[in-house]
């Protein structure tokens, strides 16, 4: 058996745009999923998000709750404490007692006031955190929503797509073992510095594949005979005749449908 470094340069010409084919069938996969990953993952993060802040806010409201119950307890403290020393003032026996309970009748007074002014403010608060939590719990509802229609769809297309993109890049791995290594990492090379991931492309109407720029006459002659592996002085990318081109095009076809 001969090895992948002694084959013809045909062969390997032909193993090359094998590979792409197959490279360029998992990128069409991924492109049909396109962004829906990335879409799901930001939309679970802004559900978390949204959820954090309605604990965040029903605690808020727990703890206004709790403050408005400690002033009114004041207030109440407060309302024991007037009788208490209304009592008291009925029967002092100078001015100076009759002084010092009116300052404690005053200063009750003012602590009722303050618990009242208190309670008002925090009632306010929780008119406004209520209305928060009313807005945040709709859009939390219409994310909700939206990310289980995202899943659903993400969902569907990685049944479609996920166990032959799994064989895809099984068979990938087994042509990239076909090929000597140097042309397997120009290849790569190649690959990841161009938009659409084609490394390897035929000759279309004088041109190579996706490009304006038109390849001699004899430089296509050089192509056809498939004698030596030539790139695009343009673009770096490995040419291959339109005929070899076409034949893989049908062999790797066939071996797609059976996956």
């Amino acid at each position: 058996m001969a090895k992948k470094e002694d084959s013809s340069v045909e062969a390997k010409l032909r193993a090359l745009y094998d590979l792409q084919l197959i490279d360029s069938r998992v990128d069409e996969i991924r492109n049909v999923r396109g962004e829906l990953p990335l879409e799901v993952e930001d939309l679970e993060d802004e559900v978390l998000g949204l959820k954090t802040r309605m604990d965040k806010l029903k605690s808020d409201l727990e703890n206004i709750n709790f403050e408005i119950g400690a002033k009114k307890n004041l207030i109440e403290e407060a309302k024991t404490l007037i009788k208490k020393y209304g009592e008291q003032q009925k029967n002092v026996r100078n001015s100076r007692e009759f002084n010092s309970i009116s300052k404690e009748l005053e200063f009750q007074e003012l602590e009722i006031q303050l618990a009242e002014k208190n309670i008002k403010e925090f009632k306010a608060q929780i008119d406004q955190k209520k209305a928060v939590i009313s807005e945040t719990k709709e859009r939390l509802s219409e994310r909700e929503a939206h990310l289980k229609h995202k899943k659903s769809e993400l969902n569907a297309i990685l049944a479609e797509t996920e166990k032959e993109e799994k064989a895809l890049l099984e068979e990938s791995i087994k042509f990239q073992d076909k090929i000597e290594e140097r042309l397997v990492k120009a290849y790569a090379r190649i690959r990841n510095n161009v938009k659409n991931g084609l490394a390897v492309v035929p000759i279309e109407r004088g041109a190579s594949g996706g490009s304006f720029f038109t390849i001699p006459p004899q430089v296509q002659v050089e192509i056809a005979s498939r004698k030596k592996i030539i790139t695009d002085e343009h673009s770096g990318r490995i040419l291959v005749d339109p005929i070899l081109a076409e034949e893989e095009s049908e062999k790797m076809q066939k071996m797609f449908a059976k996956l």
